[in-house]
């Protein structure tokens, strides 16, 4: 017998007609309603208990131990923008978007989505205009230390959260770094700042001959991946550091990979580059991967990311220009500058001689 899937209603999103100016500045507005359904979805774990089949949003509730009217409140507002969808006969069925909110799909973005709406976040961005014209972080006022004393000090919850986010974000952009890089000629990689070391292990597992550095604070190469630690396979290839790369490099390789890291502010970015530089030998090829604010397939999430890097750390996201001169005001020749995905550019440049 074939089963036949019940039909989905059309979200608000399929509309071929773009709505009206008014009506998208009322939505537009509403952007933190959006942002916090997106959140108790999340926290909820409706994603994770809708399986393959249409679902009641009784049965949910009963799943996810909530009421059912709320419950069904709740994602008929997300299936109007293409997370979830509701059908004909009243069930609520996964779409691509929703099944990225469940913890087991390979291109999760749970922790991502959390770590966006932390509790901090509702604090910080009604002082959006605050640090606009101050052009600083908001952070000391609202809280008397900085950002990530105050995760450590005060939300150890957020920061196991901040953890995991970046964790996920590696993973997934990882082989494609691999992939881009061609390591052709060296012997020895650095992966600075890299925190669990994602990238640095997708290189080493790619090219058997190359042995690597594994680079960051000492809290955060201790929890290194377990590929790189005693007892992991790709240990006897890998030397792991602890330090601040704003403040020393003890570290002479044929290729530094700088991911994701030279968002602070420019004095700690210039600090950065400068001490990867005068670490370097000549000839030494460094690789900066960073998201851009100008002409991706992400501007819209990068250019959030951006404001929300001015208010919590004073910091800002690069374009293309703005990247290419820090880099060459430490000292690199800066040479080709590649897409690695939608969300990342690689920008390859060289000691000079």
């Amino acid at each position: 017998m074939t089963t036949v899937s019940p039909r989905p209603v059309q979200p608000v999103v399929d509309d071929v007609a773009a709505p009206p100016p008014a009506m998208r500045l009322r939505e537009l507005v509403f952007g933190a309603a959006v942002s916090a359904a997106v959140r108790a979805a999340a926290r909820l774990g409706v994603a994770d208990a809708l399986d393959e089949t249409p679902t009641t949003a009784e049965a949910l509730a009963v799943k996810v131990t909530t009421e059912p009217q709320p419950l069904r409140r709740l994602l008929r507002a997300l299936s109007c923008y293409g997370i979830f969808v509701e059908t004909e006969d009243g069930t609520f069925a996964h779409t691509p978007m929703s099944r990225m909110l469940r913890e087991d799909d390979p291109n999760s973005l749970r922790y991502i989505s959390l770590w966006c709406t932390e509790p901090w976040t509702w604090d910080a961005w009604p002082r959006l205009d605050q640090a606009v014209r101050s052009g600083e972080s908001v952070f000391q006022d609202l809280y008397g230390k900085g950002f990530f004393e105050y995760l450590h000090d005060d939300a150890r919850e957020s920061a196991h959260v901040f953890n995991r986010a970046m964790t996920t974000s590696s993973v997934q952009s990882a082989q494609d770094v691999a992939d881009l890089l061609d390591l052709k000629g060296v012997r020895t990689v650095a992966d600075i700042g890299g925190g669990q070391g994602h990238v640095l292990a997708s290189l080493l597992e790619k090219h058997p001959t190359v042995k690597g550095t594994l680079f960051d604070l000492p809290g955060v190469v201790a929890k290194a991946d377990p590929r790189l630690r005693d007892g992991g396979h790709l240990a006897g290839r890998v030397t792991i550091v602890a330090g601040d790369c704003r403040r020393e490099m003890p570290v002479d390789v044929d290729l530094y990979v700088i991911k994701n890291i030279l968002e602070w502010d420019d004095e700690s970015t210039r600090s950065a580059l400068r001490n990867v530089v005068e670490a370097a030998r000549p000839g030494a090829r460094v690789v900066v991967i960073e998201n851009l604010v100008d002409d991706t397939p992400s501007m819209k999430f990068t250019t959030a990311m951006d404001l929300l890097l001015l208010l919590n750390v004073g910091g800002a996201k690069h374009t293309q220009k703005s990247m290419t001169d820090r880099m060459t005001q430490a000292g690199l020749v800066v040479g080709e500058v590649r897409p690695v995905n939608a969300y990342l550019h690689a920008f390859e440049s060289v000691v000079p001689g």
